[in-house]
């Protein structure tokens, strides 16, 4: 692999005298991680300065190599081209190190780590939490416990240092945010006076911020403007491609940014011309008529735009290194072609598509319960909220008054 990445200086990069033994099977990760030719060449040709930090902080084999060492080697904090290239070698030769065992395992955590990792688990097995759940709540609950200053800090518990970080987490977050906060940290600290670790019932004295409910509307955008962004993808490229195809998605059938992302190549039945989309948030699938108009956009971005993965998921990333999305590549998706747009759409989501999708269907006379089971809600409830956009139709709704006589307008 090197002698076909550098012909005439391969024996160069073989002779580093800590980093030359892997660096033939480190270019044979990265092909099969997807990275073109020139990334590749780039990378090694930086491993060649990491080489020498390695020597100069006392490694003299790979074998002597720490994860410190490794990190250690990474470029001080600046935006040049250099320090990002040198960043990202040194990320991609942990991971492979990681791969290949050959740094030694991590250190045992702080206490406070640990606790964490056991709240996680006793959520897991305990409560059936989700993965996305189950990380928000870690998060509440490290940043807790580093706020009030580690072991010695949850020990010692006061209502004061509760109150402390309510008050900063709300000076940084909105009330809905803070409310899920809130309750993460009742459970923590639940956690910790069944565990012994802190003093009892302190959970009951945190106050929840006020939300009300429906106080804000769903965020909807005409239809037209729906329309228009969808015109706007340039549909030329694959991302392009795929862009369009997961936008279209939405703006269809009304999916969550997580069903998009999870949606896989078994769950499009091409005979029976439906999808099977796996719903996260309630756990059970959901199937939907396979339109010919989304039919033929799946169809183009898996012949032409589609790069070749192991991952059977329909939507993949396009850039090294290759793999499935996340839910928030929705999100950056939708906030690029909607600033390439030019629409001004002031919402930073592609919820809001999911939104318009809704009042599309109310407007032209579908019923709410139909409207509910295509959005995959279980209760009629979630669904009414869009009866509060249908300005037009609730115009019709309130009784008109009396004309007031002509005694009543003199006095």
């Amino acid at each position: 692999m090197l002698e076909d990445l550098f012909p005439r200086t391969h024996k160069r990069y073989r002779s580093l005298p800590i980093l030359g033994p892997t660096l033939e099977a480190f270019a044979e990760f990265l092909v099969a991680r997807g990275y073109p030719r020139l990334p590749i060449r780039r990378h090694i040709r930086t491993a060649v300065l990491v080489d020498e930090e390695l020597r100069r902080q006392g490694c003299h084999s790979i074998t002597q190599v720490t994860r410190a060492a490794l990190c250690a080697c990474g470029p001080p904090p600046g935006r040049s081209q250099d320090n990002r290239s040198r960043a990202a070698t040194v990320r991609i030769l942990k991971c492979y190190f990681d791969e290949v065992r050959i740094l030694p395992p991590a250190p045992p955590g702080s206490h406070v780590e640990k606790t964490v990792a056991e709240y996680q688990t006793f959520l897991c097995q305990v409560r059936g939490f989700a993965p996305s759940t189950l990380n928000s709540h870690g998060r509440t609950a490290l940043a807790f416990s580093e706020h009030v200053g580690g072991e010695v800090g949850l020990t010692n518990l006061t209502l004061s240092q509760i109150e402390d970080f309510v008050r900063d987490t709300g000076n940084r977050v909105g009330r809905a945010t803070l409310q899920h906060v809130v309750s993460e940290l009742r459970s923590f600290l639940r956690f910790l006076s069944a565990r012994g670790e802190a003093p009892a019932g302190l959970d009951a004295h945190i106050d929840t911020p006020c939300v009300y409910r429906n106080e804000r509307l769903p965020r909807a955008l005409p239809w037209e403007t729906v329309q228009a962004l969808l015109s706007s993808i340039d549909r030329s490229t694959p991302l392009g491609l795929r862009d369009y195809a997961m936008l279209s998605l939405i703006t269809t059938y009304g999916l969550r940014s997580s069903e998009v992302v999870g949606l896989k190549l078994e769950d499009i039945e091409w005979r029976a011309a439906r999808l099977c989309v796996p719903q996260r948030k309630t756990s059970s699938p959901l199937l939907l008529p396979l339109t010919d108009n989304i039919g033929e956009v799946l169809v183009q971005y898996l012949r032409c735009g589609r790069p070749t993965v192991r991952c059977r998921e329909v939507f993949v990333r396009h850039r090294a290194p290759s793999g499935v999305l996340k839910p928030t590549a929705v999100t950056e998706v939708f906030q690029a072609w909607s600033r390439r747009s030019g629409l001004g759409i002031p919402f930073q989501g592609p919820h809001c598509l999911r939104h318009s999708y809704a009042l599309h269907l109310l407007h032209h006379g579908t019923s709410l319960k139909t409207i509910g089971d295509l959005l995959g809600h279980r209760t009629a409830e979630r669904t009414c909220v869009y009866l509060r956009l249908a300005v037009d139709d609730l115009r019709d709704v309130p009784l008109g008054l009396p004309s007031p006589s002509a005694q009543e307008m003199n006095s």
